[in-house]
């Protein structure tokens, strides 16, 4: 569960953008600006970041605050999971991203499989949709949809990328380091568990 302070931020956060998005008055205006500003405040202040980095990174969208969207591909080959380990900490985690706004579900699965991991798939099923702060690690200051996505592997060889530095199958009893903000084990479970059930229904929060 995150805690209170970050829970609060984020509501605050959430209605001064909306405040300033379709608020016309002025007064008004700069009352919803004092409230994103104390938001920043408030996360800078329990998090040790720079306010000013806070502003770049929790205040720089406009309109109605809506969570993000990370697509997770789930591949198999020989009852293992494909893995791709993440440049950016050494950790492994199922091929994905963030959602581009101009492709489906599907075309998003298969474009991070494609670049992460250099595999021809085909989307079959949609494993979960999870609300990332309530299962993933650590605490992210804004919402975040988790799609996990499970495919037929067609073919493919793992292909140098500025995003990750090799792909492996792996069994669930011998698991690389999860990269833990991306994927956790209990969700790589929740994979192999949705792979091997033909009646399994689809997982929300």
């Amino acid at each position: 569960m995150e805690p209170k302070w970050l829970s609060w931020a984020k509501q605050l956060q959430s209605i001064s953008q909306a405040g300033l998005t379709y608020s016309k008055d002025k007064y008004d205006i700069e009352r919803f600006q004092q409230i994103r500003d104390l938001s920043a405040e408030i996360l800078s202040e329990y998090t040790g970041i720079n306010n000013e980095k806070i502003k770049d990174l929790f205040c720089n969208e406009t309109g109605y605050q809506t969570p993000k969207v990370d697509v997770r591909g789930v591949i198999f080959k020989d009852d293992k999971i494909l893995l791709v380990k993440e440049s950016v900490d050494g950790c492994w985690s199922m091929p994905g991203g963030w959602a581009e706004v101009n492709l489906s579900i599907k075309e998003n699965v298969i474009k991070e499989a494609k670049e992460e991991a250099g595999v021809n798939v085909v989307p079959k099923k949609l494993i979960a949709v999870l609300d990332r702060n309530k299962n993933n690690v650590p605490v992210f200051a804004y919402g975040i949809y988790k799609i996990f996505v499970l495919c037929e592997l067609i073919d493919g060889d793992f292909e140098k990328n500025i995003e990750t530095e090799e792909s492996g199958f792996f069994s669930l009893a011998d698991l690389p380091p999860l990269s833990l903000e991306r994927n956790s084990k209990k969700q790589v479970e929740m994979c192999f568990e949705a792979k091997s059930q033909d009646n399994f229904s689809t997982m929300f929060d």
